[in-house]
């Protein structure tokens, strides 16, 4: 019962990559380089092991960025042409690559980490990827001229990965989509069909994380923006329950989202954030418990499982650690409490 899990990244090592940012320079090159991600990937694994996460991670060690780390390997964008570009409906603003060409793979994109990190841990095992949405809203297009048919192109290329993801012995594959907070038409008329075209055949888990982003200030000062109640989901939850996916990700704790739109998901395993990723004050079990026990108010116990409000990539590693043995903590209460 509460299976316990995390949004997907965790920050790394301060020997492998700078510390504290969402977007980190690497410190190795070359082999040294591909050694250290393995390295790290098997610190992430033990981290979680140790602090009771049941599904683990691998801490999206081997990537810059969550959705960079998968343009990387992707035929078709010129990433030396990059253009300045509002990302999250001009949330913010960044330096972005540019589709130039039709979108091919050209290899595998995380099967070296998924297979290291199956090989080296007998839980279960969740691999992250940027969604279709998200990835058109964080990339420039000289080519498709059309955002839904490129978010179709990049889906494609998803399933291809995830296939081959789940033929690695991953157990679950979870879509990451924050521009589902901000686009939220879109959501019903294209983007779970996106998603769809991303789990085609699948037969493992699968997830969407539809969260309100990194702890980022720039995130933090849009959410002030959002009013006493942040409503959004409410648009967004009936098309989600509808879907073929397995599981919704979104953050509980500290969040302004009323709870009890969770009601909207029936029907979906819902993994809700009782971790804050937007502070570094660390949570206590009983706060924990506490986030657990409004969820099952309007989610039945067997589909609640436990995590983090969004990834932990930006933060300082000892707070990220500290958080996790919480989570791990406060879900054994919880089962003791409402088991």
């Amino acid at each position: 019962m509460f299976p316990t899990t995390i949004a997907g990244s965790l920050p790394k090592p301060s020997w492998l990559a700078e510390p504290d940012k969402l977007w980190p320079q690497w410190r190795l090159t070359g082999p040294d380089l591909a050694a250290g991600k393995f390295d790290a990937t098997l610190l992430a694994l033990k981290l979680q092991e140790d602090a009771g996460i049941d599904i683990v991670t691998d801490g999206e060690q081997s990537r810059q960025h969550f959705v960079h780390g998968f343009l990387e390997f992707v035929d078709g964008i010129d990433f030396g042409k990059k253009v300045e570009m509002g990302i999250r409906n001009n949330r913010y603003k960044a330096m972005v690559p540019t589709v130039t060409g039709a979108l091919k793979l050209r290899g595998r994109v995380h099967g070296a980490e998924a297979r290291f990190a199956r090989a080296h841990t007998t839980r279960k095992l969740k691999i992250t990827m940027p969604g279709p949405m998200t990835i058109i809203d964080t990339i420039a297009d000289a080519h498709y001229g059309d955002r839904v048919k490129m978010a179709f192109a990049f889906a494609d290329l998803l399933n291809q990965e995830a296939r081959a993801l789940e033929a690695d012995g991953v157990d679950a594959i979870q879509f990451d989509e924050p521009a589902f907070n901000v686009y939220m038409k879109d959501v019903s008329t294209w983007g779970v069909e996106a998603l769809h075209r991303a789990i085609d055949g699948l037969k493992c888990r699968t997830a969407v994380h539809i969260c309100y982003g990194y702890g980022i200030k720039a995130n933090i000062d849009w959410k002030t923006t959002l009013g006493g109640e942040w409503r959004q989901y409410e648009d967004t939850f009936p098309a989600l329950a509808a879907s073929r996916l397995t599981e919704v990700s979104l953050e509980c704790i500290h969040s302004k989202v009323p709870i009890e739109l969770l009601a909207l998901l029936k029907g979906k395993d819902v993994q809700i954030g009782v971790i804050d990723v937007a502070t570094d004050a660390i949570e206590t079990p009983e706060q924990v418990a506490a986030t657990i026990e409004a969820a099952l108010k309007h989610v039945a116990k067997e589909r609640i499982i436990a995590g983090t409000n969004c990834g932990m990539a930006p933060m300082r590693r000892d707070i990220a650690a500290a958080k996790l043995v919480a989570l791990g903590q406060g879900v054994a209460l919880a089962r003791k409490r409402f088991g």
